[in-house]
């Protein structure tokens, strides 16, 4: 009988304990969702870029576009590669001035590396000279509008 009395309650707070969990779990509550964006640190958004936008940068960076990146932004980042059409992921046209007018390189550099969303991170296969020389070519990806079409 001591070893009911004694068995009888130890099981019965395991149950309380393993009942309460999933309940824990399930309480609806998230986690707040934080963007990327704000989860750069000042000290990487002022992050300069120390390569010069050259024929040469443009040309290495080219490599790692047509390896990595361009299955999903496209030949010409206009966000409208394979994968991403397969995927039916909403990628941003890099070939739209306007979407990377407001981004620091030290940002982009920043995305390169840790990925951002359902982009995977290149960090560390990446050299950090050729992560800077993908800023440089992304940032060359943006083709000037025609003043006679804005105009339209």
């Amino acid at each position: 009988m001591t070893r009911f009395t004694l068995v009888l309650p130890a099981l019965f707070l395991l149950f309380l304990l393993a009942s309460a969990l999933p309940a824990q779990q399930n309480s609806g509550a998230t986690p707040p969702k934080t963007s990327i964006y704000s989860a750069i640190s000042v000290e990487a958004t002022r992050q300069p870029n120390p390569v010069k936008s050259t024929p040469e940068s443009l040309a290495r960076a080219k490599k790692w576009w047509t390896l990595d990146c361009e299955m999903c932004h496209g030949k010409d980042g206009n966000g409208k590669g394979e994968t991403a059409k397969d995927m039916k992921l909403t990628i941003v046209d890099f070939s739209d001035p306007a979407t990377l007018k407001d981004r620091t390189d030290g940002e982009i550099f920043y995305i390169i590396k840790n990925g951002h969303e359902d982009m995977p991170p290149e960090g560390q296969r990446v050299k950090t000279e050729e992560n800077w020389d993908l800023v440089n070519f992304v940032r060359s990806l943006a083709k000037n509008k025609p003043e006679a079409a804005q105009g339209n």
